[in-house]
């Protein structure tokens, strides 16, 4: 699947997690192209990272999907000041 999150709400990309579950329950196997933190959440889902170092498989929390997803809503205020700081300039 290439990205399924993209016209999904991060509930609806909840409730595919659940859909995909029901799936491989039954001996399914899915290849999935995300940027998606939710989806990438998936229980021991194989995640790989396509770098200019390769191809490496990569634990789900040190995706950058998830590093920057995780540091934005930990602080979204900094980040924002940090983004939009128009001193900078």
């Amino acid at each position: 699947m290439d990205e399924p999150e993209a016209a999904l709400s991060p509930q609806r990309q909840i409730e595919f997690l659940a859909l995909l579950h029901e799936f491989c329950k039954t001996g399914a196997q899915f290849v999935i192209a995300t940027h998606s933190p939710i989806i990438m959440a998936y229980p021991n889902a194989r995640i790989y990272v396509f770098g200019t170092d390769g191809i490496r498989e990569t634990p789900y929390t040190e995706t950058d999907h998830y590093l920057i997803t995780r540091g934005f809503l930990t602080n979204h205020q900094r980040a924002l000041s940090a983004l939009l700081d128009d001193d900078g300039e």
